[in-house]
């Protein structure tokens, strides 16, 4: 990758839906340039924008982390078919005590549950899981950028977000239907989006802007790990005493390294993801950790081997974009009839 790959990487992590002109002018070459190179980078699964409902979006979402601990030899086959369930996010083979570690959104706990149960709990390959919920989520990885343009892109930057968060309107069923589609392809124009959805041009726009504005949708423009200077990623469980919670979290989420921030229900209370330039980082990167907030005794640490799938998207193990698989947690996970019958034993 040139520079000039990494300055429209840092423009499209600003302004993911920003016009080929603006993003061309921000880098100081023509649209046409920035979107030849786009697709360059898209088609070789070097970079690649995804896009969700925001956590605020829909009041009941939970986002859950799961450890999975496999039978012996059976890792691989269990990950490839828990990566293609449209409630995972994210999910990592790791170091530590547990094989995978899982990070996916549902509905509600009622809909958290019935996937424990009656998804992970019926594969063959999984021994055990584990599951902590996100109580808070402080920062996640729409926030990190390359920061490789002078100006940071100012001129990119989204119009502010709704001052008042109690007042955002959550999102519509139409709206959950747009961000869908739009998922399979952040840059759509809206013209082609009011296609696929049956709704005018104009519609779409103004929900799109409404949503933006709001806050309520997420985009993460990504790079493959082995190209972006930061491979290696790295997640650390805390404990935090909650009345220091709120400055701990001020402190960690302003962070570069930071990708994702979040208080938990657990004895755990705090799950820390970091990017980092080096293994050999990771102790010195702690000490400076500890040393910035002393409140904060970190419990547990995992480093991603592979990272399988980031933010809907399946890669491959140099952190390359193979296909997106779209966040989807608006419908049930697949379960079979086991539930039935534990529902029936339930009844007498």
């Amino acid at each position: 990758m040139t520079e000039l790959d990494y300055q429209l990487v840092t423009a499209l992590q600003v302004g993911p839906r920003a016009d080929w002109q603006r993003i061309g002018a921000a880098l100081g070459v023509d649209g046409s340039t920035a979107a030849r190179r786009w697709n360059r980078l898209h088609r070789s699964g070097h970079a690649w924008i995804s896009c969700f409902p925001a956590q605020l979006a829909v009041s009941t979402v939970v986002l859950a982390f799961i450890e999975i601990d496999c039978v012996a030899g059976r890792l691989h086959e269990v990950a490839a078919e828990v990566a293609g369930d449209p409630h995972v996010m994210t999910l990592e083979h790791v170091t530590g005590p547990r094989d995978l570690l899982v990070t996916a959104v549902f509905a509600d706990h009622v809909q958290l549950g019935r996937y424990l149960g009656f998804r992970l709990g019926a594969m063959p390959g999984i021994a055990s899981t584990r599951t902590q919920i996100a109580v808070t989520v402080h920062a996640e990885g729409s926030r990190w950028r390359l920061d490789r343009l002078s100006d940071g892109g100012d001129q990119l930057q989204p119009r502010p977000a709704a001052t008042n968060p109690s007042a955002v309107r959550p999102v519509s069923a139409g709206d959950l239907r747009l961000i869908r589609v739009l998922a399979e392809d952040p840059r759509r124009p809206a013209a082609r989006i009011a296609e696929l959805v049956g709704m005018n041009a104009t519609t779409v726009r103004r929900r799109l802007d409404r949503l933006d504005a709001a806050r309520l949708i997420v985009y993460r423009c990504e790079i493959a790990r082995y190209a972006s200077g930061w491979p290696i990623s790295v997640s650390l469980w805390g404990s935090v005493p909650p009345a220091e919670t709120a400055r701990v979290v001020a402190q960690l989420s302003g962070m570069r390294e930071t990708r994702l921030c979040a208080t938990l229900s657990g004895t755990a209370n705090l799950l820390l993801v970091v990017w980092l330039r080096s293994v050999q980082e990771i102790a010195a990167f702690e000490a400076r950790l500890v040393a910035r907030v002393p409140e904060l005794t970190v419990t547990d640490r995992a480093v991603a081997l592979w990272v399988m799938k980031l933010g809907g998207h399946l890669l491959d193990p140099q952190g390359r974009n193979l296909r997106p698989v779209p966040l989807d947690y608006w419908t049930d996970p697949d379960v079979d009839e086991t539930e039935d019958a534990l529902l029936n034993r339930l009844r007498g």
